[in-house]
């Protein structure tokens, strides 16, 4: 993995706290919107500063959750309104639109 600036960790840190409660952002659409080289780069961030964020709303391009985190992650995802199906996030119908920095 290339080296990660506090920077980075700032930009992925922000967009997170600005996910919408009842949508649900990708680690690859955070790492495009973060103008990272890798959605490994935000699992990475998120596995080591992620306590006071909205974690539960990142999820994998395939919609499910982490395998390790998967009862509690759909769970507090059900409370927010999010569809889920079959343990999966249903995409199509709340992934978060990232502004973009224009």
């Amino acid at each position: 993995m290339s080296s990660v600036t506090d920077a980075d960790v700032e930009r992925v840190r922000a967009l997170v706290a600005a996910i919408p409660v009842g949508q649900v952002s990708t680690y690859g659409d955070l790492a495009a919107a973060a103008d990272l080289s890798s959605p490994r780069v935000v699992g990475w961030i998120m596995r080591t500063d992620s306590a006071d964020l909205p974690w539960h709303r990142v999820i994998s391009a395939s919609g499910k959750p982490a395998p390790h985190l998967a009862h509690r992650q759909l769970d507090r995802l059900r409370e927010e309104g999010v569809p889920v199906r079959d343990g999966k996030v249903i995409l199509r119908e709340c992934r978060w639109e990232i502004p973009s920095a224009t």
